[in-house]
């Protein structure tokens, strides 16, 4: 029986697109950033960030390597940010009906600039903050490892007090769902232009 549903975030529940990131990192002055950003892992010291390998502004010096003027803190947060496109409200609404029938965790690959900024701000956008919605909730830069590797599924089974057996994790990564089932999880990958509400055991539900 699936008590637990476990979410993956951008892809999932908040919408993304490399390109505008890629294209606001240009704009910067980085030359080809889409070699560090990938749709579902990152590379390089943009992948440290994520893994907490590195602070926030270890990252943005490092960024400052790659472009031969000038610019400032915000300027590279906002390059970043732009990944983020945003949450639709009616997802967080699914989200606040499904917490009625599961408890609700989320595992995201992320970092401390986003998390901190763009991705608060997008779930108090109907009314309510992150805790509202969710029992609990693993950052890749929290746990020191980014997704697929198994560390960060222990890990989020530790901090969480998860079953994996009675856990739904859904990811837009099939490796991440591979990874999650070879622990014992149910998994299930939520494609583009698909809503993960199809995907869940009783989500007609009210």
């Amino acid at each position: 029986m699936i008590r637990n549903l476990l979410f993956d975030l951008g892809g999932v529940i908040l919408d993304i697109k490399r390109d505008n990131c890629i294209k606001a990192f240009e704009q910067l002055g980085v030359h080809d950033p889409g070699k560090y950003l990938g749709d579902y892992e990152q590379s390089g010291f943009f992948h440290n960030i994520e893994a907490g390998l590195i602070t926030p502004q270890q990252f943005r010096d490092e960024v400052r390597t790659l472009i031969d003027h000038p610019v400032t803190d915000d300027r590279i947060d906002d390059a970043f940010n732009a990944f983020l496109i945003g949450i639709p409200v009616e997802r967080l609404r699914e989200i606040e009906r499904l917490h009625r029938h599961y408890h609700i965790y989320m595992l995201s690959n992320t970092n401390a600039i986003m998390w901190d900024s763009v991705i608060q701000h997008e779930f108090r956008k109907d009314g309510h903050d992150m805790a509202y919605y969710f029992d609990g909730t693993v950052t890749s830069f929290e746990a020191k490892v980014c997704k697929p590797d198994a560390g960060i599924f222990l890990f989020a089974e530790k901090k969480l007090g998860i079953n994996p057996a009675e856990t739904l994790f859904m990811d837009d990564s099939e490796a991440n769902c591979e990874a999650a089932r070879a622990l014992g999880f149910h998994a299930a990958q939520v494609l583009p232009g698909t809503e993960f509400i199809t995907l869940i055991p009783g989500a007609t539900l009210q």
